[in-house]
């Protein structure tokens, strides 16, 4: 008699929550299925499923999809809190990883689906600027030869020279990059193409060398580069001087790959008010750079925590 009552009660209450349900076979089963959930604690699931007519194998189907949305909602949310946390900067790669890194065991492709349905996509890169004016200068071989990478630090160096414009203004931006790390070793930036952004630049990067390092100094055939007053103190300070052929972004791709980076990530599609403001911040994406942007090359680490892990196993 007990359990009689007990179907019947039961019966009522999901009659009410159910007349009201779509009209689609698979909608209904679904938010059936909710309905048993949400009465698991006044009656039993035998109750609660004859009540529904709904089959067990339907309702545990319906309870593991539920269990994915659920799951799919908590890893949209932490992948949201990532996205923005570095400015829309990482695509799903670096997530993932980033990911990984907090202990979580995670697909790539799977992250790669909630960012779509987040509406999180990567952004386009700008076209690249160039220094190349002729020869007028003294051009040097191409001793990296495309061979971008450095089994220590301070072994290579890139270098190159950007364009950014801001209203009628111009910002110019000038680095070395160390490819043992992808590291920013030094910079300039300012708002003329000056041979000062260039050789300011380099007597910076030296500074920091050790008694015995004397890296090749990678660059294309820009201006600056053939420029007596900068190849003298390359020679002063042992350095070996390499260029890339005319013509051929190719031969100096790191360069311009942080360059199209960099844009990507702090300067296209930005609204800047003057050179000041995006001065500013372009040295606060270096450091940040630097500092905290994860490499999938780097094990996962910044360009610093690479250097600093590898000088410490050394």
């Amino acid at each position: 008699m007990e359990r009689r009552v007990g179907l019947l009660t039961s019966r009522e209450c999901c009659f009410k929550k159910v007349r009201s349900l779509g009209s689609g076979k698979k909608e209904q089963s679904k938010e059936k299925a909710l309905v048993v959930n949400e009465l698991k604690a006044i009656f039993n699931l035998q109750h609660r499923l004859k009540a529904t007519g709904l089959a067990k194998s339907v309702y545990y189907y319906h309870c593991k999809v539920l269990r994915l949305t659920a799951s799919d909602e908590a890893l949209q949310s932490q992948i949201a809190q990532l996205y923005h946390e570095h400015k829309g900067r990482y695509g799903y790669r670096r997530i993932t990883m980033s990911l990984r890194l907090s202990g979580m065991s995670i697909n790539h492709k799977r992250v790669q689906r909630l960012m779509s349905e987040l509406g999180l996509k990567s952004k386009v890169r700008p076209k690249r600027y160039t220094s190349y004016k002729g020869d007028v200068g003294r051009i040097a071989p191409d001793l990296v030869q495309r061979k971008f990478t450095a089994d220590k630090p301070n072994q290579k160096w890139v270098t190159d020279v950007t364009e950014f414009k801001v209203g009628e203004q111009k910002v110019y931006l000038s680095p070395v990059i160390d490819l043992f790390n992808q590291e920013v070793v030094s910079y300039e930036v300012g708002t003329s193409v000056r041979l000062s952004l260039v050789t300011d630049m380099l007597k910076k990067a030296t500074a920091k060398l050790g008694r015995h390092e004397t890296p090749i100094v990678h660059s294309d055939q820009g201006w600056q580069y053939q420029n007596r007053k900068y190849q003298q103190q390359l020679k002063e300070k042992g350095l070996k001087q390499s260029m890339s052929r005319k013509g051929n972004c190719l031969d100096n791709a790191m360069a311009e790959n942080f360059f199209g980076l960099l844009k990507t990530e702090m300067y296209h599609n930005e609204v800047f008010k003057n050179a000041d403001e995006l001065i500013e911040t372009i040295k606060e994406y270096i450091d940040y750079y630097n500092h905290k942007r994860i490499k999938l090359k780097l094990k996962g680490l910044s360009p610093i925590e690479y250097r600093n892990q590898a000088l410490i196993a050394a």
